[in-house]
């Protein structure tokens, strides 16, 4: 069975957007950048919301910069290529190879669970991880935890009031200030 997977660069104290929703403090270096890339390689699709959607639209075209280096082209071919389901109230059309959700995020992901595709059914964003989580949805979170502390924004963890026992799956350094923790949730 597909897993889900919660990823996004985290603050140390636990936040994936400042208090004003600025990101750049999670600026990815080389060796973030390519963990990234390899974490894109092993979905088989994303889920987001209208927000990071919107976000992520810089990669549709941004390969065709010639001064960017091939680390960014690798990226971007990988997440053209990457079938991506947009849960949104607002918007009508999506482009790329994404479309509209038709389903609750709970029926999206038990359709995507049955399908013989592989590769993890990724969520990214988190209201939208939120919502997963307060589901139990999320087989495995994901965390690039970044040297910063931003005192509030969106929390990583969702807070829906339950608890969830984690395993450690993974962890190591990327890059001399960035560290990797996986976890799985246990059933």
């Amino acid at each position: 069975m597909r897993h889900v997977t919660y990823s996004m660069g985290v603050s140390a104290d636990g936040y994936v957007t400042g208090p004003d929703g600025e990101l750049d403090w999670g600026f990815p270096d080389e060796e973030v950048f390519r963990h990234a890339t390899e974490e894109v390689r092993g979905a088989g699709v994303h889920l987001m919301g209208r927000r990071l959607y919107e976000t992520m639209l810089v990669w549709e075209s941004i390969d065709q910069d010639p001064a960017l280096a091939f680390p960014t082209h690798e990226f971007a071919a990988l997440w053209r290529a990457l079938p991506k389901v947009v849960f949104s109230t607002t918007l009508t059309t999506v482009r790329g190879n994404a479309r509209l959700a038709s389903g609750s995020l709970a029926q999206e992901i038990a359709r995507l669970r049955a399908e013989p595709d592989g590769g993890d059914i990724a969520i990214g964003g988190a209201t939208l991880a939120a919502e997963a989580a307060a589901a139990d949805l999320i087989d495995e979170y994901r965390l690039r935890i970044h040297p910063v502390l931003l005192g509030g924004g969106t929390p990583f963890f969702p807070r829906h009031g339950r608890r969830v026992t984690l395993d450690l799956v993974e962890n190591r350094p990327l890059g001399a200030r960035v560290l990797h923790h996986r976890y799985r949730v246990v059933r």
